[in-house]
This record gives C-alpha cells, sequence and structure tokens, in this order.
C-alpha cells in the first residue's frame, strides 16, 4: 500500500513539472535582447575574423606563388596552427591576451589562415600557362600579370575557401564562450547547464542561420564577379 502511494505520489510530481519544449516562441520574445546580442557578436566575430585573416593570407598566397621556394613553410606553418585543438588555443592565449573578444578573435584568425591560404594558392596556380605566357609577352611585369591575369582566374578558388572559411569560423565562433565570449555559444552553453529546451534549439538555429546566409550571400557575390565562370570559360569551385 505505500509503494502504491509512493508510485502515485511520484507520477503527480512529474505530471506538475513545467513544460519544457524546443521550440518556444514565448523565450524568444522575452529573451530578445539577450538573444540579438548574442546574435550581433556571433556575426561581427565572423566577419571580422574572416577579413582580418584574408588581409594576412592573401600576402601570404602572393608570397608563396611568386617565390615557390616559400610556399612549403607557409602551408605548413598554417596546417600546424590549425591542428591546434579550439580549446586549448584559447587557453594558451587567455593568459597573455585576457578573457573576451580579442582571444576569441585571434583563435578565429589563426583557423582562417590555413584555409584561406590554400585556397588563394590553388587559385592562383590553376592559371592557364598559355595565358600567363601570352601576358608575359606583351610585356607585363610580375605583379602586374598577378594582380590582372592570375588573380582575377584565380577568384572562383578564392571565393570557394572563402565560403568554406566563413562556415567554419560561424561554427567555431561558438566555442568562445570557454574564455567568455562565444556568442550564440553563449546561450547555447546556458541553456545546456539549465536544461533549457528552448535556449539550446534558438542558439542551434540561429547558427545554422547563420552560416547558410553567410554562404548564400558569398556564393551570390563569387557568381557575380566572375561572369566567366557562369558563361563556361574557367571553372567555378563550389
Amino acid at each position: 500500500m505505500a509503494c502504491g502511494c509512493s508510485r502515485v505520489a511520484s507520477e503527480d510530481v512529474r505530471d506538475d513539472l513545467p513544460p519544457n519544449p524546443w521550440f518556444s516562441t514565448d523565450y524568444l520574445v522575452r529573451s530578445w535582447p539577450d538573444v540579438s546580442q548574442a546574435l550581433s557578436q556571433h556575426v561581427s566575430l565572423t566577419v571580422q575574423a574572416v577579413l582580418v585573416a584574408a588581409a594576412i593570407s592573401f600576402p601570404l598566397a602572393f608570397l608563396a606563388h611568386r617565390w615557390p621556394r616559400w610556399a612549403p613553410p607557409v602551408l605548413s606553418t598554417t596546417a600546424v596552427l590549425y591542428t591546434v585543438p579550439s580549446l586549448a588555443l584559447f587557453a594558451l592565449l587567455a593568459p597573455w591576451t585576457g578573457i573576451g573578444r580579442t582571444t576569441v578573435l585571434i583563435g578565429l584568425v589563426v583557423y582562417a589562415l590555413m584555409l584561406l591560404t590554400r585556397g588563394i594558392l590553388t587559385g592562383l596556380r590553376a592559371t592557364d600557362p598559355e595565358v600567363a605566357d601570352a601576358a608575359r609577352g606583351m610585356g607585363y611585369s610580375p605583379t602586374a600579370l598577378l594582380l590582372r591575369v592570375e588573380l582575377p582566374q584565380a577568384l572562383p578558388a578564392v571565393f570557394s575557401a572563402l565560403r568554406l572559411t566563413t562556415v567554419s569560423t560561424v561554427a567555431l565562433v561558438t566555442v568562445g564562450v570557454v574564455v567568455g565570449y562565444g556568442g550564440l555559444g553563449q546561450l547555447l552553453f546556458r541553456g545546456l547547464r539549465a536544461n533549457y529546451r528552448a535556449e539550446v534549439m534558438t542558439a542551434t538555429l540561429l547558427a545554422l542561420a547563420v552560416a547558410l546566409v553567410a554562404d548564400l550571400l558569398l556564393a551570390v557575390v563569387g557568381r557575380l564577379v566572375t561572369p566567366w565562370a557562369r558563361r563556361g570559360v574557367g571553372a567555378w569551385t563550389s
């Protein structure tokens, strides 16, 4: 009899638990200030990291392309940095750069370097040798050859690398939660810790949306700046 009463009491307790749905517009409305701040932080970190990485990767790729003997050390260095686990990298940077945005940004740039540098260099190396020889015969200097012939032909590969890097960076931003600056990762971690399903799902879907929108925008821009690829002159790399 006591066991039966205990079972009934247990069932009553379970029935009294508040609902914990995966999807909740009520959570989104009530927590919109926090959600919008995390989303803005996530997007700004992604954009800044990709821009800084591009500003570093283009000169590195140009250097490796112009003087091939520099290619192995450039590519191997960026590859080694890429293999460092993100949690370990942020932990190593924190004592020197502090807790917050700077540490996360440096880590994101480090991871983006390998993808961008390799992609840009691959595009430059894919230039048609006959086109390059014709440009040299017309008196093009090495710089003019790079900027007016090789770089335009490399644009499809460059945008492919940018798309891959951007999507990867969107995912990595969430890891910044370990140093207190993870964008949507802050919501994700808080939701997991509190077993708040709506917060977890909201952060996950928003991160996915950011990645998809960024990839789509870069794909559209890439097609607009490489009209010859759509006409079959050259190749578009997806």
